[in-house]
This record gives C-alpha cells, structure tokens and sequence, in this order.
C-alpha cells in the first residue's frame, strides 16, 4: 500500500558534523520504504566524495542529482514524491524552490547550515523556520572540550563564505571554546 502524502517542509539545520546528511538520509530510505519517490539532490560543487552521490562524514552513500540551482529540478518534480535537499544554505533559490515544491503536495526536506563560520545566519535557511512545518536544530560534539557545540569553527585563514572541506578545515564548536585555538 502507497503511503498518502501531503506537502509540507521539514528543516533539519546545525554546524557541520551535527549529523543533517545522516538524518536526511535516514529521513529518504524511511520515505522509501513507504513506496514514495524520492529525488536527493547535492550542491554541485561538493564532490569531497563523489560527484554523483551524497555521502556523510561517516561515508554513508546515497545516489543524488548534482545541481548548482534548484530552478534545475524543477523539470523532474512532478516524478517524484519527496525531494531531498542537501547543504540547502548554498542554493540562492532555496525559499523559492521549497516553498512551490510543498505547496504543490511534496514532501521537502532540507539539510543545511544554519550560521556561517563566523556565526551570522544563512538568511534564505532563517527564511525557511517560519513557513517549516518542522524544524530540527542539531549538535555536534565540541573538538575541544567535548560538550555540545552548536557552532561550526573554521581552521583555515581563508575568509570566503563558500569554502568546501571537512574535518581538515572546519571543527565543531561550543560556545566557551568558540574563540579559543
């Protein structure tokens, strides 16, 4: 039996190493285990590991559209039942793109950074809160002390707000530790 679905927007936001890919993963293979196409889509420009498939931190693998907008999906939405969208603060028509795709009856779930690595907020992920039917705020483990970070702490000189990398150039973060080296 089909699951019936209505649209709506989940958004699962925190500082890298929080777990949002993972979550969003387990949220796509719950979906597909209900019968429901699902569409996964990754930023084009993260190929860290692949270039065609989602993968986590703990190389955890799923088969994704690489795209640089999502105005790129929109010819395949009516193919599918959820859509799944990674690393959602780089997508300039985010707000746009999740808005249309719940209210045309889509499950939309967005995995992405909520703050910068200087802790000011990614404004079209903000945008999404109020018009979000959940919301899910994540946290990793802070690199220094161990507690609960909420912040994502770049290690590299490099100021540019889009700089892909891992563990090599980012750590988690809490609040005490934020600012210590």
């Amino acid at each position: 039996m089909r699951m019936k679905i209505e649209g709506c927007l989940q958004l699962i936001i925190g500082p890298m190493f929080s777990g949002k890919s993972t979550e969003l993963i387990r949220r796509i293979h719950r979906y597909q285990h209900a019968k429901l196409d699902c569409l996964v889509v990754k930023y084009l420009f993260d190929t860290r590991h692949s270039e065609e498939m989602l993968s986590t931190h703990d190389k955890v693998f799923v088969e994704a559209m690489p795209v640089q907008t999502l105005a790129e999906v929109r010819p395949f939405l009516d193919d599918y039942d959820v859509i799944g969208i990674d690393e959602g603060q780089f997508y300039p028509d985010l707000v746009e793109f999740c808005q249309d795709a719940a209210n045309r009856g889509k499950v939309v779930v967005v995995a992405a950074l909520d703050a910068t690595f200087e802790r000011k907020a990614f404004d079209n992920v903000v945008e999404l809160i109020p018009t979000s039917e959940q919301v899910i705020k994540l946290n990793a483990i802070c690199s220094s002390c161990g507690q609960d970070a909420a912040f994502t702490r770049r290690l590299v000189a490099d100021k540019t707000l889009e700089l892909i990398g891992g563990i090599e150039m980012y750590e988690p973060r809490c609040r005490q530790c934020f600012s210590l080296n």
